[in-house]
C-alpha cells in the first residue's frame, strides 16, 4: 500500500494560487483541495484564490491532516478530473418557432 504524504509539509503546497489555477495542475485533479488565507468572491461566497496547505483522493484522510495541524480554517473543494471549459457566455436560446402570439383581432 502506498503511504500517504502529507502534502501541507511540502514547500511547493505553500503557494497562493487562484482556484482557475489550481484546477489546471495535474496534481491537484481528482483530488481534495485545502485552502488556506482564502479569498472569496463577493457574489457567490466561494473560495477564489488561497495558499494551497493539503490535498487528499480521500476527504476523509484530509480532514483528519487538517483537524490535527494549525490549519483549522480551510476551505477544502474537490478538484475535477477534468478541468471545465473556459467560462464563456452561455449559449443563446433560440426557440425553434417564434413564440406563439394571439392575435389582436
Amino acid at each position: 500500500m502506498m503511504q500517504k504524504r502529507a502534502f501541507y509539509r511540502d514547500k511547493r503546497m505553500a503557494s497562493r494560487f487562484t482556484w482557475s489555477e489550481i484546477r489546471e495542475k495535474n496534481e491537484y485533479r481528482g483530488r481534495w483541495v485545502a485552502l488556506d488565507n482564502c479569498r472569496y468572491d463577493a457574489r457567490t461566497a466561494q473560495p477564489v484564490e488561497g495558499t494551497v496547505v493539503d490535498s487528499d483522493e480521500d476527504l476523509v484522510e484530509l480532514c483528519s491532516r487538517i483537524q490535527q495541524s494549525d490549519n483549522r480554517h480551510c476551505a477544502i473543494l474537490f478538484c475535477e478530473e477534468e478541468p471545465e471549459p473556459p467560462s464563456s457566455p452561455p449559449p443563446s436560446i433560440r426557440p425553434s418557432q417564434p413564440p406563439f402570439r394571439p392575435s389582436t383581432h
